[in-house]
């Protein structure tokens, strides 16, 4: 019965869209002294071996960059990364960002990125 349960949630957990997820509280929200560019290449570099393609998407003041789920194409994660002086301000959105059991890679890079 158990491993019903868990099949059902990971189920309903893949069906968020972008605006769903944008609906989520900031699960990190941080000031970098890196450009919006140097960010999003970072994060590429990163989470290259554990998720597919970042999509990224310029916007007026930086970039939004779609981080896909591990095991299919739909989306995980959303990073918003915004010029300032001297930088650029992150914001990033999870689809389960109430969950203590989600994977915590997109996470663990978005603050590596942060300096290093």
């Amino acid at each position: 019965m158990k491993r019903w349960v868990w099949v059902l949630a990971m189920a309903i957990s893949g069906c968020a869209s972008v605006s769903d997820i944008n609906q989520t509280p900031p699960t990190l929200s941080v000031i970098s002294g890196k450009k919006p560019q140097e960010y999003a290449n970072c994060l590429s570099g990163k989470l290259s071996g554990s998720r597919g393609a970042l999509q990224v998407e310029p916007r007026k003041e930086g970039y939004r960059v779609i981080v896909p789920q591990s095991l299919s194409a739909a989306p995980a994660a959303v990073f918003y990364i915004d010029e300032r002086s001297g930088g650029s301000s992150i914001k990033l959105h999870e689809q389960m960002s109430n969950n203590p059991l989600r994977p915590q890679d997109v996470r663990k890079a978005g603050e590596a990125c942060i300096s290093g």
